[in-house]
């Protein structure tokens, strides 16, 4: 039997309208529209956190064809706006499927587009820049859904990391399996990706989950070794409360930020964030380490930067930068034990590029305990 199939439209602030065809869940969203240059990933892409507040496209032009599997998720559930897609595959073929990606977005909630011409969205997304869209398989009023994206909120001074974060206090995985290790680290999650947790489980730390809202009271009370400052979505400049927490650590333990972690580390520095045109968002950028000249293939997810000029002046040093436009990738600022990355290290497309930066954190950690 054949599938019946429901119009489905992405409308862009600028007026420009995308028609396709509805897989996933019927409804409608709002959100700002980006491009990934992945090839796969697809699953963890859909359940990272740092999306929130944001619709992805997807640039390979087949997408779902080996499936879903609960192995791959890097959060508790998808936390995507919107999906747009070439052509979802129908056939998912691979031994670790469990599940069709049209039925676990549906099953998600997850309103998806196909049939879209993914390579004219992207082209616009380039030349004008990440903006504000609604997908609807509902409204498919051109003048109406451009209205509603125009309205939308957007990103820009939006804290997204309550939507994101844990309410509680965890350990990662049970205490149980921590016995002998050698470090604990605190993770402040303003939306962490799992695979995070299992880098820093793998290098021999014992890790202990506190929500984005701990004050620096708080985190010190659990005698940790090291604080590491989480990915997560949207605006750094909209979460003052963790700059602040930020700003009490400094100097007092080692500090290892990663992406919004990054950003936010910067601004606790007195750096300032801005927003990037369209973003980096793919597994697929090249960033030079300015110490070594080595160069790592990386996975990216974020829409903002940290300004370098002002980190030279506040004694901060730039470690990484961006092979593509430049910018800033990376910081240490040795006096305070605090260094951080933009991209996402536990990602590793390279596949391994960038584990040594787990391994500078613990050795950071060993040479803060021998002089404490």
């Amino acid at each position: 039997m054949i599938k019946k199939q429901i119009k489905a439209k992405i409308a862009l602030e600028d007026g420009c309208v995308f028609e396709g065809i509805s897989f996933g869940a019927a409804g409608e969203r709002c959100g700002e529209v980006v491009f990934n240059t992945s090839i796969t990933g697809y699953q963890e892409i859909l359940t990272d956190p740092s999306y929130k507040g944001q619709i992805v496209t997807m640039t390979y032009p087949l997408i779902g064809n080996y499936g879903v599997n609960k192995d791959d998720v890097e959060s508790c559930k998808p936390f995507v706006e919107g999906f747009i897609v070439k052509e979802c595959s129908r056939i998912a073929s691979n031994w670790r499927s469990q599940q069709a990606l049209d039925d676990y977005l549906k099953e998600n909630k997850i309103v998806a587009i196909e049939n879209v011409d993914t390579r004219a969205l992207t082209r616009r997304i380039r030349l004008k820049g990440a903006m504000k869209a609604c997908i609807s398989t509902q409204d498919l009023n051109n003048t109406s859904l451009v209205k509603k994206a125009k309205k939308s909120p957007g990103l820009l001074g939006i804290d997204l990391v309550r939507e994101v974060a844990t309410d509680k206090a965890y350990d990662w995985p049970p205490a149980d399996r921590n016995i002998n290790k050698e470090f604990k680290v605190v993770v402040l999650d303003c939306g962490v990706k799992f695979n995070i947790l299992r880098n820093l489980d793998r290098s021999g730390c014992e890790v202990f989950v506190m929500p984005a809202k701990s004050s620096a009271s708080d985190i010190l009370a659990q005698n940790p070794h090291g604080i590491v400052l989480s990915n997560g979505p949207g605006d750094p400049a909209a979460v003052g409360y963790v700059v602040k927490t930020t700003k009490d650590l400094l100097g007092k333990l080692p500090i290892f930020g990663i992406c919004l972690g990054h950003q936010m580390l910067g601004q606790a520095l007195g750096a300032k964030t801005y927003k990037l045109k369209f973003g980096h968002h793919g597994g697929n950028h090249p960033v030079k380490d300015l110490k070594t000249g080595a160069i790592a293939i990386t996975a990216q997810n974020h829409g903002f930067c940290v300004d370098p000029d002002i980190l030279k002046k506040i004694g901060a040093e730039i470690t990484h930068i961006n092979l593509y436009d430049g910018t800033c990738e990376g910081m240490r600022h040795d006096d305070l034990k605090a260094f951080s990355i933009q991209y996402h290290p536990e990602a590793g497309p390279g596949p391994h590029d960038a584990n040594y930066l787990f391994k500078e954190f613990v050795e950071l950690m060993r040479k803060h305990a021998k002089k404490n």
